[in-house]
């Protein structure tokens, strides 16, 4: 199997993932990739491109003009940049990471509750502290029949971060999604994010570029 498909199979399973956990439109397989509604002010249709170029990345963004329209690229910010067109901009950089999955010890470290519930395919955990204040959360989408598990919005409190509660939230969806049937699992990341994902073992397989129309976005120089 060539590196192409490759790309555009995980491309794909991260976007069906990521439309369950998000509960977006079921995806439209498009030329140049898939189209989703998300339905949100800020963000009401995503684009996702696996194999973009200048042309194609342009092409879109005259096509799309509505405000609120987003395209993923699979290619590094400072690629993209020359390429927007007025009233577009860039969102955080970010990567598309990969794992294969395994089962691993979650210990919950004292003084913090850990609980975890399934539904429609979503499997969330959410981790408090001993007055059950918020300090740690995450979810993964596993499709129905899927091999490939997306985990989505991980997120740990400000003033709860470097006590391990990240790991135990990664660890404790990976062990749902391994538990369900799927082996191998995609995120995409935020820099900062990257950092722990690393730490677990997960690999960045692309660079991942948001793209965002805002017509009151300061034009491109």
């Amino acid at each position: 199997m060539d590196a192409e498909k490759v790309d555009r199979e995980l491309v794909r399973a991260w976007v069906d993932g990521w439309i369950l956990s998000r509960q977006a439109s079921p995806p439209v397989e498009e030329e140049w990739g898939f189209r989703c509604d998300v339905a949100l002010p800020k963000h009401v249709t995503r684009h996702v491109l696996p194999e973009a170029d200048e042309a194609l990345t342009v092409k879109l963004m005259a096509a799309f003009p509505a405000p609120g329209t987003q395209l993923k690229v699979l290619l590094p910010p400072e690629t993209v940049r020359p390429w927007l067109l007025p009233g577009w901009i860039l969102d955080d950089p970010g990567f598309l990471m990969t794992v294969p999955l395994k089962p691993a010890p979650a210990p919950v470290p004292d003084g913090f509750r850990l609980r975890t519930w399934a539904r429609g395919g979503l499997v969330r955990a959410l981790v408090v502290d001993g007055r059950g204040v918020f300090a740690a959360r995450g979810q993964i989408a596993i499709p129905p029949g899927a091999d490939t598990a997306v985990v989505d919005q991980v997120e740990t409190a400000a003033d709860q971060r470097r006590k391990g509660l990240g790991g135990l939230v990664m660890r404790t969806l990976a062990n749902a999604a391994a538990e369900a049937g799927a082996s191998t699992a995609v995120l995409g990341a935020s820099t900062d994010g990257r950092a722990l994902y690393t730490a677990l073992g997960w690999r960045t397989a692309s660079p991942l570029t948001g793209i965002l129309h805002r017509p009151d976005a300061a034009p491109v120089v």
